[in-house]
């Protein structure tokens, strides 16, 4: 009960064998469904982790959809419409994604505004630009790729069904895991966002964390919107739009505090796996994927009551 994915990890029991039972003979279980889910959740899972650790901290990005998109448009554009080579202009993207998390960071940091609303802010701003710019030099919103064939293979390889996306996703979280359990810059997150005030008094940066964790969510999501530009090559401004709420929604099934302070990176993997697992599973049951929001949105509710009951339940039996 010290553990706060354990909730997360009942429910992705529960779900699963839900879904095992009533999709048995369509397919749920075997190796293509199986990579179904796992394809659907490693994407949102990429950016889930540093959001999580962000949100330990006790801040929030709502901008990472809208840097997906940008992302995947700058790869785009200088691809196609410029003839650049494909690999300068993957790093000019994920230059810009760690601009957009600095700029975040240091409007929180500065200004001492709630990040909810310097990141919704910033999101606006982003595909505004993104698509605005877009309009300008090329009179479209979405464009086409052209890859290489290295980057189709660090982004766009393909076992079976399985994408190369999950090995991603695998990478994430064992670097997450490992700077949030085994480094001196996990403490201060988890001190950054368990007290303020005490975290700065005892000598942490602060502000610097925030900083650090803003540019690696840009980072992030970036990665994100070439991967998924170079796999359907097309890049496009609205892709990511749905993971400005489905990362916080996972990372809070994941057993994370909204006030920050707790929580762990396996929480984060095991509440967004929980996502893929309902996404794919009610297409399985041939049910209107309109009730995935129904699903998420009751489980988000289940979440934050029993992480902090769960919460309340480990302190006191200290």
């Amino acid at each position: 009960m010290h553990r706060p994915e354990t909730g997360a990890a009942a429910a992705f029991l529960l779900t699963y064998l839900f879904f095992a039972i009533f999709t048995a003979d369509a397919g749920f279980v075997s190796v293509n469904g199986t990579a179904g889910w796992l394809n659907l959740a490693s994407e949102l899972g990429i950016i889930a982790i540093p959001v999580g650790l962000l949100m330990i901290s006790g801040e929030f990005d709502l901008s990472i959809g809208s840097t997906v998109g940008a992302a995947s448009m700058i790869v785009a554009i200088g691809t196609n419409q410029f003839g650049l080579p494909i690999w300068p202009m993957i790093f000019l993207a994920l230059v810009a994604g760690m601009l957009i998390g600095l700029c975040n960071g240091l409007a929180v940091v500065k200004t001492n505004l709630p990040s909810f609303i310097v990141t919704l802010a910033t999101n606006f701003i982003v595909i505004g630009a993104t698509m605005g710019f877009s309009r300008l030099i090329a009179n479209v919103t979405s464009s086409s790729i052209i890859v290489s064939d290295s980057s189709k293979f660090v982004f766009a390889a393909r076992w079976g069904q399985a994408n190369i996306s999950i090995a991603w996703w695998i990478l994430a979280a064992l670097l997450g895991f490992w700077v949030l359990s085994r480094t001196v810059f996990g403490n201060w997150i988890y001190a950054t966002g368990g007290n303020l005030q005490a975290a700065r008094g005892a000598g942490v940066p602060v502000e610097r964390v925030k900083i650090v964790l803003f540019i690696a969510t840009g980072f992030a999501a970036a990665f994100v919107g070439i991967l998924q530009g170079i796999q359907w090559n097309s890049g496009n401004s609205t892709y990511g739009m749905g993971y400005v709420f489905q990362a916080p929604i996972v990372v809070v099934i994941g057993g994370i505090l909204l006030t920050g302070g707790y929580g762990s990176v396996l929480g984060v993997v095991i509440g967004t796996a929980l996502f893929g697992v309902i996404s794919t599973g009610i297409f399985y049951t041939g049910w209107n994927t309109d009730w995935i929001q129904l699903f998420l949105g009751a489980l988000l509710g289940a979440a934050v009551l029993a992480n902090n009951y769960v919460r309340r339940l480990a302190l006191t039996s200290r």
